[in-house]
Formats: C-alpha cells, structure tokens, sequence
C-alpha cells in the first residue's frame, strides 16, 4: 500500500476560529459536497446516497490526519448524514481513555462545561481541543453517546520501551494478550514508520505498541457495541488505525460476529486507484 508517514505522526497543536452555531455549521456541512470513493467498485458515491451502506456496518472507523481541519470537518459531515438519514449513531473516540468514559457522559448530557472538557481532552490527547470542538459541540446538541476507546497513554510508552510482557496484570486490564504476528503488509509499513536502522528486537516492542492501541480500540468498540446494538459507532482515529490491517483485523480477531468498514481520507499518496479493498472499503474527498 502506498502511505506516506504523515499518517503515523503525531498531530500538532492548531487553533481555528470556531462558529458558534455548531447546529447550523454541521447542517451546513451536509450541504457540501462530500464524496466517498467506492473503493471494490472504483466509483464516485455521494455522501447522502452511500449513509444506508455505511449505517449497515457495527461500526464506521474514519481515518483522519489528527491536525488537518478538512479531515475533522468530513467526519462531521458523515456522522450528520447517518443522523439526518434517521441512523442511531455514537461515536467513538481514539482520543480518549476507556477509564474516563464519565467525563463524556457528562458532557453530552451539558453537565460538563467546555471549559472543563477542554482540559479533559488535554489530559487525555493534547492541545488541539479547537479542532474537535465541532464534532463534540454536535454530538452534545443532538444527544449522541461519545466512547473513549483508548487505554492511558503511559501503557503504550512502556511497551514501546519494554514489551507487552513488562505489563502488570493490572495494566493489562481486560486487553488480551498482544503478539506481534501482522499482515506482511502491515509490518512493512509498520518498519517504514520505525525506520530501517530499527533491529528485530526493537521493531517488535514498536509493533506490540502499536498493537495495543488496536486492540485496545477494537475491544472497547465491541463491548460498546454489546451494550447498545441498535447504534452504528463512528471511530474518529489517525488513519494509521482505521487502516483495514490494524483496528478493523483486531476487531474481527475479537468480534468476528461484529461487521466494519474503513473510510480513509484522499490524500497524497492515499489515492484512488493506489488503495485496494484489501486497505479500506471508502475513500472521502471534496466533490470537484
């Protein structure tokens, strides 16, 4: 597959000037044109006719570059035409940790103040609050259940460091247990993000990492999904992870009854006719 590394780097910290009608601004996104390309049949979908397909699946992972405001602009654009198209939607959130699931809940229901959260969303990820005020201002408005579906950060550090097996039990939580066994594929690119210097040793504790993010996210999209089955749950993740050999593989390792689709932004090096249905199921773009 061809990706460029941005897709595996760490977003930046990027204001914007933000509307404050976050209501007429997601109703004013759906009027755009958004199109998704139908990566197996290698044609131009619109947003609005491809919703029915997309609220089919258990769960809607969309791949973002974390500092790019188009790519958060199409997720709000997609998760507003499954609601408008009368779908049961949640979303759930790579940028925050399952075990602060209460600071969401208390947020779409308005007893959490932006202020608040905006610290919250620091503790959990970073700075860049202002990018993701949108999508967490809409789904507050419209009542819509935000999953965190990450685990502490200080746990992927660790494994990067020193493996899986350094992990407590306790750190270990409910996750199974993470070997590094890939799609040839995957460890390449997986490599080409590490860099070539990088030896066996070292990649593997890189790959089990990366592997705990994935599956951590799988896990807590299924158990979500357990809890409420009536509802399609949207991931917003870096692409890296809604590629379909990372969190999409992981979720059918453990919940093969569960179905997903992968939607990957279009971008340099991420373009049609370069990416195979064995990547992602949809590709978005800005109509012409």
């Amino acid at each position: 597959m061809a990706c460029v590394r941005c897709l595996a780097l760490i977003a930046l910290a990027l204001f914007l000037c933000i509307p404050a009608d976050i209501r007429a601004q997601a109703r004013e996104a759906d009027s755009l044109d958004l199109t998704l390309r139908d990566v197996l049949r290698g044609r131009d979908v619109p947003l609005a006719k491809a919703a029915h397909r997309l609220a089919e699946a258990n769960v809607v992972l969309v791949g973002e570059s974390h500092d790019d405001p188009d790519h958060h602009a199409a997720q709000l654009q997609i998760i507003n035409s499954l609601r408008l198209s009368g779908y049961p939607v949640a979303v759930g959130l790579e940028m925050f940790q399952h075990r602060e699931q209460q600071i969401l809940d208390d947020w779409v229901v308005g007893n959490l103040s932006e202020s608040d959260m905006a610290k919250a969303f620091a503790r959990n990820w970073d700075a860049s609050w202002p990018l993701y005020r949108p999508i967490f201002e809409y789904c507050r408005q419209e009542r819509i259940p935000m999953i965190g579906l990450n685990v502490p950060r200080e746990i992927t550090r660790q494994v990067a460091r020193q493996g899986f097996s350094s992990l407590s039990r306790e750190q270990m939580g409910q996750l199974p247990p993470v070997v590094c066994i890939v799609d040839p594929a995957y460890e390449a690119f997986l490599r080409r993000v590490l860099g070539t210097h990088a030896g066996d040793g070292e990649f593997n504790k890189f790959c089990e990492a990366q592997l705990v993010w994935d599956t951590a996210m799988a896990y807590y999209a299924g158990e979500y999904h357990v809890s409420d089955p009536e509802r399609t749950l949207v991931v917003l993740t870096g692409s890296v992870h809604a590629w379909k050999p990372a969190v999409p593989a992981q979720l059918r390792k453990l919940h093969p009854e569960l179905s997903s689709l992968s939607v990957l932004p279009a971008e340099s090096g991420v373009e049609p006719g370069r990416i195979t249905p064995k990547d992602a199921d949809y590709l978005y773009m800005r109509g012409g």
